[in-house]
């Protein structure tokens, strides 16, 4: 890596799965904002889906997500009762029976529901949303916990992808993170799932974990594509212990620095793309025919809270604790702890407990970056003309970071068009970054002084 790249490497940076961030989202926007905004959604736009299922049966020590865990079988008995009384809550703001495009299920770990639990929940849905006859329905799994009598439920249930967790296969790094599965689990969880009929499979690696070597990446990587799945997620682990405490189990001294993270990075992609797979965005591969490749190819890639998709709904409706929901008029949160998310759905009321209304400028920088992210260029000019606003507007009111990043040979201009170097992709964030009006203000809600609420850039 050389020494300008690094000087980014260790910046800390959103992951721009939104804009604004979750950080500046506030606790002003509630449940009468989102009955509103709801109930604005224009007729004939489409939806998609988010439910957020925070059980696991054991704790990972590198994980960010929201979750608890659970030996009992009750507590998850007792939220699904509340996710389809939200769903019956959501329905009811919104005029007539809305198409669905997309479903996703993540967690936690949504497969801990018992088979007849998911079918009942997906009757549900259907009960009170119409479903596109191509929707896509995809569910996060943890190998370890699925047996194939759910494999049956999810393919009858209307499946039709499955991300698998993997991490990495180095036994090291596995007891270094709490989370021990073997080679042969995550073979047969994928052979199950093809047999039932899921026949679109994605894996998720990390880098950048405890006591990770660039070999170990690269051997992971290498046994994934025994697997031949269609899809990989290569995320970079972010160590933040002062938002997650059981990452206080990870010792500083055992993680790896921005160069030996970056050279992993590579040689993961140097391995995935090697055998075919076509690199999408800042972390994500695919087979040429997959449609996330057809849509990184043709300009048409999106990026929202599950990262780097196709769905180009007009609303992503969050459903379940801690999930984030988007609509036209704004961003909007659920309760975080399982607790306050059941009182206040067990009420009968919306469980928002904050969020962001848009402005048109914040809807102007959103598409910016979401193109800077997708395509690793813009054209200010196409953007802005959507927005009736002027390029040079928009430079001028640019941070200054744009003008270092073209100095240090980050990024290139060529009058309204921004392209990241194609040495320098691993920052994209950092590109990105620079139309951020919001960036480094204040703690957001919650926020502790000191603590970093964002991941390293590399």
């Amino acid at each position: 890596m050389s020494d300008v790249v690094m000087r980014y490497a260790d910046r800390l940076l959103p992951r721009y799965t939104s804009y604004p961030t979750a950080p500046h989202f506030k606790a002003e926007i509630g449940p009468r904002d989102y009955a509103a905004w709801l109930a604005a959604l224009p007729d004939g736009e489409t939806l998609s889906l988010y439910f957020h299922v925070p059980f696991c049966r054991s704790m990972c020590w590198y994980c960010g997500c929201h979750t608890t865990v659970t030996r009992r079988d009750e507590p998850i008995a007792r939220y699904l009762r509340a996710l389809n009384a939200e769903i019956d809550l959501i329905a009811g703001y919104l005029r007539g029976k809305r198409t669905v495009s997309h479903i996703h299920f993540g967690g936690g770990t949504p497969t801990l529901m018992r088979p007849e639990q998911f079918l009942d929940l997906m009757a549900h849905v259907r009960e009170r949303f119409s479903l596109a006859p191509d929707a896509e329905i995809a569910i996060e799994i943890d190998p370890r916990t699925l047996t194939s009598e759910m494999c049956a439920a999810l393919a009858e249930g209307g499946v039709t992808r499955a991300s698998l967790g993997v991490q990495s296969f180095d036994s090291r790094v596995q007891t270094a993170i709490n989370r021990v599965q073997t080679f042969e689990q995550t073979r047969d969880a994928a052979h199950n799932l093809r047999r039932a009929g899921i026949l679109a499979l994605n894996m998720d690696l990390l880098y950048g974990l405890p006591d990770q070597t660039v070999l170990s990446c690269i051997e992971t990587a290498q046994k994934v594509l025994e697997l031949a799945p269609d899809r990989l997620a290569v995320f970079g682990y972010a160590h933040v212990p002062g938002f997650k405490p059981h990452q206080r189990k990870i010792a500083d001294a055992s993680l790896p620095d921005g160069e030996t993270r970056h050279m992993q990075a590579e040689y993961i992609a140097a391995v995935l793309q090697t055998a075919g797979y076509q690199r999408i965005g800042l972390d994500h591969y695919a087979r040429p025919s997959d449609p996330l490749a057809v849509a990184a190819r043709t300009g048409t890639l999106h990026r929202n809270f599950q990262g780097y998709t196709t769905d180009d709904a007009s609303a992503l409706i969050g459903l379940g604790a801690s999930s984030i929901g988007r609509v036209p008029g704004g961003f909007v949160q659920n309760a975080v702890t399982i607790g306050d998310y059941l009182k206040a759905i067990e009420s009968g009321s919306p469980a928002t407990i904050k969020g962001y209304a848009l402005s048109q400028e914040d809807r102007l920088r959103a598409a910016i970056i979401e193109r800077v992210m997708c395509d690793y260029t813009v054209d200010l000019e196409t953007v802005c003309k959507r927005f009736d606003v002027s390029p040079d507007e928009v430079l001028a009111r640019s941070t200054p970071m744009l003008d270092t990043l073209v100095a240090d040979g980050i990024a290139e201009r060529s009058r309204y068009t921004i392209r990241v170097q194609n040495r320098a992709r691993p920052l994209v964030r950092a590109v990105a970054a620079a139309f951020d009006q919001y960036l480094g203000q204040g703690q957001g809600q919650g926020q502790k002084q000191g603590q970093p609420r964002h991941a390293r850039a590399v």
